[in-house]
């Protein structure tokens, strides 16, 4: 699918899709049966960015990742496990994740400060380090699709589906490929997200200016998603760009700079909606747009209130199209508006026109907001800022998982 004339979406979708990465995932005894170890690995040493959550209780993981990332500014490697946060874990905690880092480092011949390391799952529980331990050697990392695909799986936890996303793009004349891969379905409410992402890329780009990228898209991304309001403790997405497309290195002053920000925010953005569409027990992505605020900042702040609204998620899974619970959503989000001059579409359905009711085929509604992908637009008339924002209808099977979510 060519998204502009030199961005293409790349079908066979694959975190090491990039020259020079190599991925795997098996199953070490975390969880019972599915796969919960996982690696990526750079053939160099790379250039590395990292956005973390804002939740002032951090997993012992982030801690260690963090310094990779703002010290050493280089990263090569980043092992993951599902099945266990280490997180509110203690000091022991944090010797865990110093252990899984040098695990890595020994089986793999990297310096333990060029490696990232991110746990997922339940929280308060110690990590057991023996299946850990008898894992790593049995991780074998290769560079066609099933051990992306292997990675993916293995990062999982609530997840009903696996998300990635591939594009390539030219730059200097060479081929750039930006992949992705990310895990996320409840406690989804970003800045950051109960997520990880991990994307890699072979463009040579430093530290300093792949920070400033991921900072700035993750704004219009993952840091617009939501699932039920609740921030984990452990989310993180890592940006890796080895370099090895060999393209002139790229700062913002490099004429194809947007080039390479918009590749990344396609990206960034796919794994978002994934995320945002598969929140649990969810059966219908949710998309609020919003136009006509005072700045596109207000937009997304907007848009990210109507579609996390408790009675705007269950409206939409009953199909009913209430739109006062939107109009509700808009005047508490806090930001400027004024009230006498709004406008609401459920996909092309008028339902509100000048802050008044527009009368419209109630069968009509119920019909559009029984398919799985519900587009809301909201029109202030109040700027020119516009904003998005994605997440899901909230079910009974919501509450079922997160009921018994470990047992």
């Amino acid at each position: 699918m060519t998204i502009t004339p030199t961005l293409k979406k790349i079908e066979r979708k694959s975190l090491v899709s990039p020259k020079g990465f190599t991925a795997t995932g098996i199953h070490c005894g975390i969880k019972h049966k599915k796969k919960d170890l996982a690696i990526v690995i750079s053939d160099i040493p790379a250039s590395v960015a990292g956005v973390f959550t804002t939740n002032a209780i951090q997993a012992a993981p982030l801690k260690v990742t963090k310094d990779v990332v703002y010290n050493t500014k280089k990263m090569q490697a980043i092992f993951v496990n599902s099945g266990n946060a280490n997180a509110c874990t203690g000091k022991q905690g944090y010797l865990d994740a110093l252990a899984m880092q040098q695990l890595a480092s020994d089986q793999f011949s990297i310096a333990p400060e060029l490696i990232g390391v991110a746990s997922t799952g339940v929280i308060g529980e110690p990590l057991p380090m023996a299946p850990i331990i008898h894992g790593t050697p049995k991780l074998h990392p290769n560079d066609d699709l099933t051990g992306a695909l292997d990675f993916a799986q293995a990062i999982m936890t609530t997840d009903t589906v696996m998300k990635n996303t591939s594009y390539a793009t030219t730059i200097d004349g060479k081929e750039i490929v930006i992949a992705g891969v990310a895990k996320g379905s409840g406690m989804i409410e970003p800045n950051m997200a109960t997520m990880l992402g991990f994307i890699t890329t072979d463009a040579a780009i430093e530290s300093e200016h792949l920070q400033a990228a991921l900072s700035a898209v993750t704004e219009k991304t993952f840091n617009s998603i939501t699932v039920d309001g609740d921030t984990s403790t452990n989310d993180m997405v890592l940006v890796l760009a080895n370099g090895l497309a060999g393209n002139n290195t790229l700062t913002p002053t490099h004429p194809e700079w947007a080039t390479f920000l918009a590749a990344l925010e396609m990206v960034a953005q796919d794994l978002a909606k994934l995320i945002a569409k598969d929140g649990e027990g969810a059966t219908k992505l949710i998309e609020v747009n919003v136009t006509g605020a005072v700045s596109d900042e207000q937009a997304r702040k907007i848009a990210k209130t109507v579609v996390g609204s408790p009675l705007v998620k269950t409206a939409v899974f009953g199909c009913d199209a209430n739109w006062g619970r939107i109009i509700a959503a808009v005047g508490y989000s806090g930001m400027e508006i004024d009230p006498d001059t709004i406008t609401i579409k459920l996909g092309d359905i008028l339902v509100v026109e000048d802050s008044e009711p527009v009368k419209f085929s109630e069968d009509q509604a119920m019909n559009y907001l029984k398919q799985h992908e519900i587009s809301i637009s909201v029109d202030l008339h109040h700027g020119d800022g516009e904003g998005r924002a994605w997440g899901c209808d909230l079910t009974y099977d919501y509450v079922q998982i997160n009921a018994s979510y470990r047992s």
